[in-house]
């Protein structure tokens, strides 16, 4: 099994702002906190940068995004990301948590739709919710070869099997999620489309233009 890659959070806002090198201790000086602020880094001396900055600077999407186009401005046009498109993702407040998924244009990080949150969901539901959703809307309003990002391989799959395949069980607070899950799950068996689902490409191009700015 690979290791996996040393994280660092910057916790802006929270019981005790400061660096912190995993992700429990993060969760800490955050979870229950009203307001508060914070997101990991893949090195500490990002992080160090980051935390002698303003928060608003990485929870403004007006930032994020101006810096995401910068820097896809700089690759040779065939590593750039296809536009126009769509662009999805989901967040979750614990594993499972309260989960919320949105899209957006990924050009202009311009909020096209946003639903949740739900109690007790994960991630990979929320991205495999996401996709289905973008589907439906786009096809729906006859935008049915616009493409559509996810960084969430398993969500992929999980739209080409027209299945969600999580092992989450349903219980009393997660009922209304699974309902939701169930029609999706009848919208792509009963539905055909023609829009290119794509691999976002984190590393090339950094965080996908609808991620919430939580990790």
């Amino acid at each position: 099994m690979a290791k996996s890659k040393q994280k660092y959070y910057v916790v802006w806002v929270g019981r005790e702002p400061g660096i912190y090198s995993s992700w429990k201790e993060c969760e800490l000086q955050t979870k229950g906190f009203e307001g508060a602020k914070y997101k990991g880094f893949s090195s500490h001396s990002e992080a160090e940068l980051a935390a002698a900055g303003s928060w608003e600077e990485y929870f403004s999407p007006s930032f994020r995004q101006h810096v995401a186009r910068k820097n896809i401005a700089d690759l040779p046009e065939s590593q750039r990301p296809i536009y126009p498109s769509l662009a999805v993702d989901a967040a979750c407040s614990g594993n499972p948590g309260l989960m919320e998924y949105r899209g957006v244009e990924a050009s202009t990080g311009k909020e096209i739709f946003h639903d949740g949150p739900y109690a007790e969901g994960t991630n990979n539901i929320g991205e495999f919710l996401a996709i289905v959703y973008a589907l439906a809307m786009l096809n729906k309003k006859g935008f049915n070869t616009l493409p559509i990002y996810s960084d969430s391989r398993t969500a992929q799959s999980w739209v080409k099997q027209k299945k969600c395949k999580s092992k989450l069980q349903l219980n009393e607070h997660n009922r209304r999620l699974f309902n939701v899950v169930a029609r999706a799950e009848t919208w792509l068996q009963n539905n055909t489309y023609n829009n290119p689902i794509l691999k976002w490409d984190t590393k090339l191009w950094g965080e996908i233009p609808a991620d919430f700015g939580r990790k």
